[in-house]
């Protein structure tokens, strides 16, 4: 039992779906930009994640949510 709560607590899906960490998804490009946009938001224990260190930059804020503009071809990780 102790070893598959570490191993839920371990893969991380469980603390997002319960909004504890950040977390970012993949949005629809705004007409006339270009390359991979995600939003992120952050979590209850943590910030937002920072995806600068991916080539990304922040473009906006609005309210909690984070948007990042990403160059084309770069996958989105729900770890970032």
């Amino acid at each position: 039992m102790i070893f598959a709560l570490m191993l839920v607590i371990k893969d991380g899906r469980a603390s997002r779906n319960l909004g504890l960490t950040g977390s970012c998804q993949v949005v629809a490009t705004p007409k006339g930009q270009d390359g991979l946009w995600e939003v992120c938001v952050p979590g209850k224990l943590e910030g937002a994640p920072d995806l600068s260190r991916h080539g990304c930059k922040s473009v906006k804020l609005i309210g909690k949510r984070e948007y990042w503009r990403c160059p084309a071809g770069i996958k989105s990780s729900n770890n970032t």
